[in-house]
């Protein structure tokens, strides 16, 4: 059995056909895989280290706001379908599994012409725009949000399996994280973290929080600032009188490499609403306080921000509304009424989906059985 996965640029797109990758791999373990993705996207760092097998083609994105610097992506889009039916028709894949990105349309339409069957997986609750191109090619999509069902054309073929989570996350055992982070019985633990490269403008609205916070021996706070603005945001803690090394119940730290033992840990998540960090929390049982990022294609943090406050597990603030001291009051209204935080921990836990990867693994296997069924 042979499956090509392709899906690149970002995290949202890699990890989740990583993961894919790893289903496959633990559902069949005599397969073959070969990822398919650009020399400049993350996958290029990330692919290798996984142990896939990488080949790369040449493709870029579109300029959405300056549509006249097109013309040369499309050239390059055009060469890239090229190479990727040449990769497609060397390889022979039973099927091909695209999660998104610009690199997915090229190999995912070459497959289709050459009869392959696609399956796709949209992480968002808005689509992206290759994901909604493809899907009339496509033997299957399958989704994260339901939501997302009706910005597909009527006749796609939908399923709504989750998005796949790390099988660490699933696994951290809450009470020996507590123990490892030091919390004390009872203590709530509030996690904020705005994502690899940080969230100044999160980070900035946390301070007055900190202020409050500092030396209760009730809650505690584990902050993820990023790397770029680590040590700035010390000083600022420091310059309103808060001791980090006495207050006993503050961390912040530039990064975090142990996510699955922090979300084990946690009894209220602060962040932004990447698909992937959802459906970590989500695993989890997590409430959450979501500040869709403003700038994020399509707008889609904010769908997917919106999704869960539909279902009562998450409140949504926008990052505009940061600087009107609302996250403070919302913060500071759960620590009051921990019968609301304990419902929406049951509306999150309601909309986990633990069995997504087994889901996903499922929906490829049958499509190559059925296309290995004679006509």
């Amino acid at each position: 059995m042979r499956v090509i996965i392709t899906g690149g640029g970002t995290g949202g797109h890699v990890y989740p056909a990583l993961a894919i990758g790893r289903g496959l791999q633990a559902a069949r373990p005599d397969i073959e895989l070969l990822y398919i993705g650009t020399a400049r996207g993350l996958e290029a760092d990330v692919v290798p280290r996984s142990g896939l097998p990488l080949v790369t083609i040449n493709v870029r994105g579109l300029d959405r706001r300056r549509v006249w610097k097109n013309i040369p992506a499309l050239v390059k889009t055009a060469r890239g379908l090229g190479e990727a039916w040449l990769r497609v028709q060397r390889f022979h894949p039973d099927a091909v599994v695209g999660t998104g990105g610009y690199v997915s349309g090229p190999v995912c339409l070459a497959a289709a012409l050459q009869g392959i069957p696609v399956i796709l997986h949209e992480q968002n609750a808005f689509p992206g725009v290759t994901n909604r191109l493809l899907a009339v090619l496509a033997r299957t999509v399958c989704l994260t949000f339901p939501e997302a069902a009706s910005r597909f054309p009527r006749r796609t073929r939908l399923v709504t399996t989750g998005l796949p989570v790390r099988p660490e996350i699933l696994q951290a055992d809450r009470e020996n994280c507590r123990r490892e982070l030091g919390l004390q019985p009872g203590q709530l633990l509030i996690l904020a973290a705005g994502g690899s490269q940080g969230a100044r403008s999160l980070n900035e609205a946390l301070l007055p929080l900190i202020k409050d916070l500092a030396g209760r021996p009730d809650v505690s706070l584990l902050q993820v600032t990023g790397r770029r603005d680590y040590d700035d945001y010390r000083q600022q803690v420091q310059a309103r009188g808060i001791d980090l090394d006495k207050s006993g119940n503050i961390t912040i730290k530039p990064y975090i490499y142990n996510m699955e033992q922090a979300l084990a840990a946690a009894d209220l998540v602060i962040g932004r609403a990447g698909a992937s960090f959802l459906a970590e929390i989500l695993a989890r049982g997590l409430p959450s306080i979501l500040i869709p990022f403003p700038y994020a294609t399509a707008n889609h943090q904010e769908y997917n921000a919106r999704a869960l406050a539909r279902q009562g597990a998450a409140k949504v603030i926008l990052d505009r509304e940061l600087k009107t001291g609302r996250l403070y009051r919302s913060v500071m209204e759960l620590l009051g009424a921990r019968e609301k935080l304990q419902a929406m921990a049951t509306a999150a836990a309601s909309l986990g989906r633990p069995g997504a990867l087994e889901a996903i693994v499922q929906v490829v296997m049958a499509a190559v059985e059925h296309r290995g069924r004679p006509s």
